[in-house]
């Protein structure tokens, strides 16, 4: 029996930033080969059982990681002999564990980190946990001042809203593993605003043949729910019902919470509000050193992070396209 072999590329991350979007768009070339499930988190535990996080809806989800060796590495059975092999767990930037097994064990594997601006990353983090009903805190402000002690009590990677958009340390370590050649560093502004010649950019990385795509899919989105009757009478049954959709199979846990995470939503908004100067300027205060970091890294300039405007998104993109072919 031929050895199985393992990816040739990583979508690495980062979380909110367009991965998703990305792995969708990479599916439809038919030199690659990209794995179901998208995250399998496989490098982020090391052949053993993921972490026992603690924070709302973390225990069913860890029911999701691909952990042991042989399952992962049977995700790319069905992958054509020729085609380039490749998986997408947007948290592989932030975890350091991760990046020193990826360069271990794939040494010559090429990998493509997005980057969002940290503010807007965090924002839209908080938004999709908030809407989902598991974020118990109707601030955005209010919940990253509880982040260190959400880290402290064990909670997962996804609720570190602040600290995963640290990419300067987390791409200074990055590059400590891994060639900085085999690295592609994009910006989640390109993917919104000039798709195709990202996508062109990722392929001459990869070394496959350009092909047309004719869009990148848009990135999951939810519909903006202001604090109010609905989220404090839906919200706590949410998270208790995560809480104990840990002692079922993850399908029934979603399958259970569909119809409350929908009601939960019906009074949503289309768009969600733009953060305040004040709410900006917080949030952005601990990212400043690290940013500079980044610049200086990668000799990039990163300074649009440092000023207030919208950050935009596939939908405000959408919003903005549907807006020009109706004049």
């Amino acid at each position: 029996m031929a050895r199985r072999r393992g990816p040739d590329f990583f979508l690495i991350g980062a979380p909110k930033a367009g991965t998703s979007a990305l792995h969708k768009a990479l599916e439809q070339h038919p030199g690659l080969f990209l794995s179901r499930p998208k995250e399998p988190k496989y490098y982020m535990c090391g052949d053993s059982p993921p972490p026992a996080y603690k924070g709302p809806g973390d225990a069913h989800s860890n029911q999701e990681w691909v952990w042991q060796r042989e399952r992962y590495l049977a995700l790319f059975d069905d992958a054509p002999e020729t085609a380039l092999r490749g998986e997408s767990t947007p948290f592989y930037l932030y975890n350091r564990d991760a990046r020193r097994r990826i360069a271990a064990d794939n040494p010559d594997a090429k990998l493509i980190a997005v980057l969002r601006d940290p503010v807007d990353r965090a924002y839209s983090n908080w938004m999709h946990l908030w809407m989902d009903g598991l974020e118990p805190r109707c601030d955005i402000v209010e919940a990253v001042q509880h982040e260190k002690w959400r880290i402290d009590q064990g909670w997962a990677p996804f609720w570190h809203y602040s600290s995963l958009g640290m990419y300067g340390r987390q791409v200074a370590d990055l590059y400590d593993h891994v060639p900085a050649s085999q690295v592609l560093l994009l910006r989640y502004k390109e993917l919104v605003d000039s798709p195709g010649a990202t996508l062109q950019r990722v392929f001459d990385f990869l070394g496959v043949p350009q092909v047309e795509i004719e869009t990148i899919p848009a990135d999951n989105s939810r519909p903006f729910v202001e604090d109010g009757l609905r989220t404090k009478l839906l919200g706590p049954v949410i998270r208790a019902g995560a809480w104990a959709g840990q002692f079922a199979p993850p399908q029934a846990w979603r399958r259970a919470s569909s119809p409350l995470i929908r009601q939960l939503q019906r009074s949503g908004q289309g768009g969600r509000p733009s953060l305040t100067p004040e709410q900006r300027f917080t949030l952005l205060e601990p990212h400043r050193e690290d940013i500079a970091r980044l610049s200086e890294l990668t000799g990039q300039d990163f300074s649009e992070w440092l000023q207030h405007r919208d950050g935009g998104s596939f939908a405000t993109r959408a919003g903005r396209e549907d807006a020009l072919t109706s004049r």
